[in-house]
Protein backbone atom coordinates (compact mmCIF):
# COMPACT_ATOMS: atom_id res chain seq x y z
CA UNK A 1 0.00 0.00 0.00
CA UNK A 2 1.64 3.64 -0.89
CA UNK A 3 1.57 5.86 2.14
CA UNK A 4 -0.53 8.92 1.82
CA UNK A 5 0.51 12.22 3.70
CA UNK A 6 -2.50 14.06 5.46
CA UNK A 7 -0.24 17.06 4.78
CA UNK A 8 2.97 18.08 2.07
CA UNK A 9 4.73 19.14 5.31
CA UNK A 10 4.71 15.72 6.54
CA UNK A 11 6.95 14.38 3.56
CA UNK A 12 9.83 17.28 4.48
CA UNK A 13 9.89 16.36 8.24
CA UNK A 14 9.96 12.75 7.30
CA UNK A 15 13.11 13.39 5.78
CA UNK A 16 14.63 16.20 8.05
CA UNK A 17 12.50 16.13 10.68
CA UNK A 18 14.56 15.11 14.06
CA UNK A 19 16.60 16.71 16.68
CA UNK A 20 20.01 16.82 14.90
CA UNK A 21 19.41 16.06 10.82
CA UNK A 22 18.80 20.23 10.08
CA UNK A 23 21.34 20.77 12.27
CA UNK A 24 23.80 18.23 10.12
CA UNK A 25 22.81 19.65 6.84
CA UNK A 26 23.56 23.18 8.01
CA UNK A 27 27.07 22.20 8.64
CA UNK A 28 27.10 20.00 5.44
CA UNK A 29 25.78 23.84 3.61
CA UNK A 30 29.45 24.89 4.29
CA UNK A 31 31.37 22.57 2.56
CA UNK A 32 32.17 18.46 2.36
CA UNK A 33 32.63 17.13 5.72
CA UNK A 34 34.50 13.80 7.91
CA UNK A 35 31.94 12.51 10.56
CA UNK A 36 34.65 13.48 12.85
CA UNK A 37 34.69 17.04 11.84
CA UNK A 38 30.40 16.80 12.24
CA UNK A 39 30.99 14.94 15.71
CA UNK A 40 33.61 17.72 16.48
CA UNK A 41 31.03 20.64 15.15
CA UNK A 42 28.37 19.08 17.16
CA UNK A 43 29.42 17.64 20.74
CA UNK A 44 26.36 16.53 22.15
CA UNK A 45 25.28 14.04 19.25
CA UNK A 46 26.36 10.10 20.12
CA UNK A 47 28.48 8.90 17.60
CA UNK A 48 25.83 6.26 16.91
CA UNK A 49 23.22 8.68 15.95
CA UNK A 50 25.50 11.18 14.08
CA UNK A 51 25.95 7.42 11.86
CA UNK A 52 22.22 6.60 11.89
CA UNK A 53 21.42 10.07 10.51
CA UNK A 54 24.09 10.39 7.81
CA UNK A 55 23.07 7.44 6.63
CA UNK A 56 18.84 8.33 6.41
CA UNK A 57 19.64 10.68 4.48
CA UNK A 58 22.10 9.23 2.76
CA UNK A 59 18.95 6.39 1.80
CA UNK A 60 16.75 9.64 0.88
CA UNK A 61 19.37 11.38 -1.93
CA UNK A 62 20.17 14.06 0.70
CA UNK A 63 23.66 13.41 1.39
CA UNK A 64 26.47 12.28 -0.94
CA UNK A 65 28.82 9.81 1.08
CA UNK A 66 32.42 9.68 -0.67
CA UNK A 67 34.45 6.79 0.16
CA UNK A 68 38.47 7.03 -0.76
CA UNK A 69 40.41 3.87 -1.54
CA UNK A 70 43.08 4.60 1.11
CA UNK A 71 44.37 3.02 4.03
CA UNK A 72 43.29 3.99 6.84
CA UNK A 73 39.92 4.34 5.24
CA UNK A 74 38.42 8.10 4.67
CA UNK A 75 35.03 8.86 4.30
CA UNK A 76 33.30 12.46 3.40
CA UNK A 77 29.88 13.77 3.27
CA UNK A 78 28.20 16.55 0.81
CA UNK A 79 25.02 17.57 0.46
CA UNK A 80 24.19 16.02 -3.27
CA UNK A 81 22.04 18.62 -5.60
CA UNK A 82 18.38 17.36 -4.40
CA UNK A 83 20.29 18.72 -0.42
CA UNK A 84 21.26 21.44 -1.65
CA UNK A 85 17.52 22.36 -2.73
CA UNK A 86 16.98 22.63 1.16
CA UNK A 87 19.18 25.54 0.91
CA UNK A 88 16.31 28.25 1.36
CA UNK A 89 14.07 25.93 4.13
CA UNK A 90 17.61 25.94 6.22
CA UNK A 91 17.76 29.53 5.83
CA UNK A 92 14.39 30.31 7.05
CA UNK A 93 14.62 27.56 10.08
CA UNK A 94 17.78 29.71 11.30
CA UNK A 95 15.91 33.44 10.61
CA UNK A 96 13.25 32.01 12.65
CA UNK A 97 15.60 30.31 15.41
CA UNK A 98 17.18 33.89 15.96
CA UNK A 99 14.01 35.83 16.33
CA UNK A 100 12.73 33.01 18.37
CA UNK A 101 15.85 33.56 20.81
CA UNK A 102 15.47 37.50 20.57
CA UNK A 103 11.83 36.94 21.94
CA UNK A 104 12.83 34.75 24.57
CA UNK A 105 16.06 36.03 25.81
CA UNK A 106 16.25 39.48 24.49
CA UNK A 107 20.05 39.08 23.76
CA UNK A 108 21.01 36.57 20.69
CA UNK A 109 24.93 36.53 21.67
CA UNK A 110 25.18 34.94 24.53
CA UNK A 111 22.58 32.15 23.56
CA UNK A 112 24.06 30.72 20.55
CA UNK A 113 27.77 28.61 21.21
CA UNK A 114 30.77 30.60 18.91
CA UNK A 115 30.26 28.51 16.05
CA UNK A 116 31.60 28.47 12.19
CA UNK A 117 27.24 28.51 11.61
CA UNK A 118 26.67 31.37 14.00
CA UNK A 119 29.46 33.81 12.84
CA UNK A 120 28.25 37.51 12.45
CA UNK A 121 29.96 38.42 9.50
CA UNK A 122 30.70 35.48 7.58
CA UNK A 123 33.11 36.13 4.67
CA UNK A 124 32.00 35.97 1.38
CA UNK A 125 34.17 34.44 -1.37
CA UNK A 126 33.32 35.81 -4.62
CA UNK A 127 34.83 34.61 -7.82
CA UNK A 128 35.35 37.97 -9.64
CA UNK A 129 33.07 36.80 -12.72
CA UNK A 130 30.28 38.65 -11.98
Amino acid sequence: MVKKYNISVEATLEVIGGKWKCVILCHLNHGRMRTSDLKRHMPNITQKMLTQQLRELEQDGIVNRISYNQVPPKVEYELSEYGRSLQTILDSLCAWGEQHIRREHGDIDGMLEDSVLNQKNPQVQTTGAE
